[in-house]
């Protein structure tokens, strides 16, 4: 089986696992924080482009 990993970190994930949406998909992060940097990583590359 695969291991799951963290879509901004690659830490491992485990049951307390985040799931949010990033351009139309759903992705998994481990933690508030991570949920966070995504989000804003995704806004400034929509803003650029």
């Amino acid at each position: 089986m695969t291991e799951k990993t963290c879509a901004a970190c690659d830490c491992a994930l485990d049951a307390s696992a985040i799931t949010i949406r990033i351009g139309g998909k759903a992705v998994e992060v481990c933690c508030d924080e991570c949920a966070q940097k995504l989000k804003e990583a995704h806004a400034a590359t929509k803003a650029k482009g």
